[in-house]
């Protein structure tokens, strides 16, 4: 039986991966079955309902005997903890839980299918991470392949619920079907909840030498800060991402800090940049709370608005029309120093999310710098630079009476790279892939890739 659970925390408090945890560990105690490695599914992480990294769970139990009567058992633990420990006093928090049964499974997996069980599956977790989903889309799937499921006060929950159990069933039967890497998530003792962190920053960066980037995003060293412990009053200590299960353990033994209650291993969609979509219908449009790959020219350059934002604008590729706002924002930090860099005429792809019309960045390729740049023209005669003669009237020399009808047209050095650059650890996204993992995975593309560290 697969167990998928969403939506059990708040902004001030608890963690679902917890809730997760203690789950699988009572589970295994209890001796109901063996338990799988649980999922970790960061969902679309612009959607305006969400609580902090907008994260699912879900997780396996094989029960060998007394089947019916053991998952009966199961529901009956999993619904408790869940009522339990969800932050049921806050409002946004609107716990689910969905039950994909043995028996629903064997459907599923099964060579004669009535409906292909599986495809609405994988539609389902896709738009989970993609698109905005309703309660509804979540009930019509539970409905059709007769899961069972929990919720509590208006039950959003069920959505991140169905597709974290969904991706599990996915990675069941298709392992290396998506894109993957591993979390390691510490717990803290619950007399310390709430109060401020001890991790030994020293061992930190020690760790973060000893395994990267087989780890990655466990320090920012551009910011000089360590960025793998949260600074919400939730149960997690801090979290280890990687692609190796055994670098993620190394990098652990390293890290002194107080005592933590318990620890879990993820297998997670973060760091895939599976949110990103790539647009290959010129009848397509951009939607608000959509995260986006598009190709386009700068048409605008960038300026620096009040509170440190970069602001500028690119005409997008025949794919879409017209022209998009894009923003880098002043948490990406360094980030904003590239941006700066961009000039009308470059060729570049950008990647982020739109919101009010409006895309925030992650990242940037620029494919194609423009090296041509327009000046007031030089005086021939003293080497003066000419002073516009009045709107449309060209140029003047003030000394010598010269004149110009247009500005010249220079060949500069940009300053920049073509290539590939990404926002700072201490601003990624849970679910962005940092670039350095693109660099592992992409032998024999002729790209330039920037990691930022």
């Amino acid at each position: 039986m697969i167990i998928g659970i969403d939506d059990t925390d708040s902004r001030k408090g608890m963690c679902t991966t917890y809730l997760c945890a203690v789950l699988v560990d009572e589970l295994k105690k209890y001796g109901f079955g063996e338990v799988s490695t649980p999922g970790l599914v960061r969902l679309n992480p612009c959607v305006p309902f969400k609580t902090r990294g907008n994260g699912a769970v879900s997780f396996e139990i094989e029960i060998s005997v007394e089947k019916e009567r053991k998952e009966k058992e199961v529901k009956e633990v999993v619904k408790a903890r869940v009522s339990e420990l969800s932050e049921l006093s806050e409002e946004e928090t609107n716990p689910g839980v969905v039950f994909i049964d043995d028996r629903a499974l064997n459907v599923i997996g099964g060579e004669k299918r009535e409906n292909d069980s599986e495809e609405m599956l994988k539609n389902f977790y896709e738009n989970a991470v993609r698109e905005v989903l309703t309660i509804e889309d979540a009930y019509e799937l539970i409905s059709n392949l007769h899961f069972d499921y929990f919720g509590l006060k208006n039950k959003r929950g069920i959505i991140g619920a169905l597709a974290a159990a969904s991706f599990l069933v996915l990675q069941k039967s298709k392992p290396n079907y998506y894109d993957f890497t591993y979390e390691l998530m510490a717990y803290r003792r619950k007399e310390r909840w709430g109060t401020s962190r001890f991790i030994d920053e020293a061992s930190v960066w020690k760790a973060d030498k000893a395994t990267y980037p087989i780890t990655w995003d466990t320090v920012d060293r551009g910011e000089e800060k360590i960025v793998f412990a949260p600074h919400s009053p939730c149960p997690v200590l801090f979290g280890i991402r990687g692609d190796s299960v055994d670098a993620i353990y190394k990098a652990y033994e390293f890290i002194h800090a107080e005592p933590v209650e318990r620890k879990m291993l993820f297998v997670t969609n973060q760091g895939t940049d599976f949110h990103l979509i790539k647009l290959e219908d010129a009848k397509e449009t951009l939607q608000d709370y959509h995260s986006y790959i598009l190709d386009g020219m700068v048409s605008s350059n960038p300026q620096t608005i009040e509170g440190g934002h970069v602001v500028f604008s690119i005409s997008l590729s025949e794919k879409v029309s017209g022209s998009i706002e894009c923003i880098a924002y002043e948490p990406t930090k360094g980030f904003r120093a590239i941006i700066r860099k961009l000039r009308v005429g470059d060729e570049i792809t950008v990647f982020g999310s739109l919101k009010k019309k409006t895309l925030n960045l992650e990242k940037i390729e620029i494919r194609e710098l423009n090296p041509v740049t327009e000046r007031n023209p030089k005086c021939e005669k003293c080497g003066r630079t000419m002073k516009s003669a009045g709107r449309l009237q060209g140029y003047r020399c003030k000394r010598c009476g010269t004149y110009s009808a247009d500005k010249d047209k220079v060949i500069v050095d940009r300053g920049i790279e073509e290539g590939l650059y990404e926002v700072p650890p201490v601003a990624r996204r849970h679910i962005s892939k940092p670039l350095v993992r693109m660099r592992m995975r992409m032998e024999g593309v002729n790209k330039e890739i920037h990691p930022s560290r």
